[in-house]
């Protein structure tokens, strides 16, 4: 009997351990973002089953162009490197489309995952459902946050870049440490791994089938000269 109980709790604790996991490691989508900046590329990806809403919009944004010529107004060392709004971040005016999708809000759509280094979450006012275009990278843990704002992605790629903006002096305004010179994203762009993926494969069985073609084609010749 106390061996049976014993079975149990172990088993229920690794229930809870992977739970934990999944919630801290949750799908990351096959899209990729690439932030060109005048410090180097960045590039994340998007949790779909964690914010699915957060995720369509920044998604639109940036298929959109909206992102091109903002900046990153924030980087506190060891906290966040910021994104500010695109409505009032761009260098660039922005045309009719792009300025309807800007100034939409989308709910908060806070969850379990925690607030560690590489996740992507929004900015907002004290109003939850506010988060518009802003977000933060986190250069550290920060687990204060946590349940406040809504996580919906993790960089892929880009922390040389990052650490870079990091040495960048900065200034102190109120809650804010800024950069002192503006951190462009000079353009963005995007793609599909599952797309690549297939497309590298295809060219696999492409060259295959090309080399079987070619054997077939030398065995008829000796056996049938």
């Amino acid at each position: 009997m106390r061996a049976c109980k014993a079975w149990i709790l172990s088993f229920l604790c690794v229930i809870f351990i992977a739970v934990g996991a999944l919630a801290q490691d949750p799908h990351l989508g096959s899209v990729r973002v690439v932030f060109q900046t005048n410090y180097g590329d960045i590039e994340f990806g998007f949790f779909p089953t964690v914010a699915p809403q957060t995720v369509d919009h920044i998604f639109t944004l940036v298929r959109l162009g909206c992102f091109n010529t903002n900046h990153f107004f924030r980087v506190d060392k060891g906290f966040v490197a910021q994104v500010a709004d695109v409505v009032g971040g761009r260098s660039a005016p922005m045309n009719e489309e792009q300025r309807k999708e800007a100034e939409k809000t989308v709910v908060g759509e806070f969850s379990d995952v925690k607030h560690v280094k590489g996740v992507l979450s929004m900015g907002r006012f004290e109003d939850p459902n506010s988060a518009s275009s802003s977000f933060s990278i986190l250069l550290g843990d920060a687990p204060h946050l946590d349940g406040q704002y809504a996580i919906f992605g993790r960089l892929t790629k880009g922390d040389e870049t990052l650490k870079k903006l990091e040495q960048l002096p900065t200034r102190r305004e109120g809650i804010f440490v800024m950069p002192t010179e503006r951190i462009t994203i000079l353009s963005t762009y995007y793609y599909d791994t599952e797309l690549e993926r297939c497309e590298k494969d295809r060219s696999i069985l492409k060259r295959r089938l090309t080399a079987s073609a070619v054997e077939i084609e030398r065995q008829r010749m000796k056996c049938f000269p």
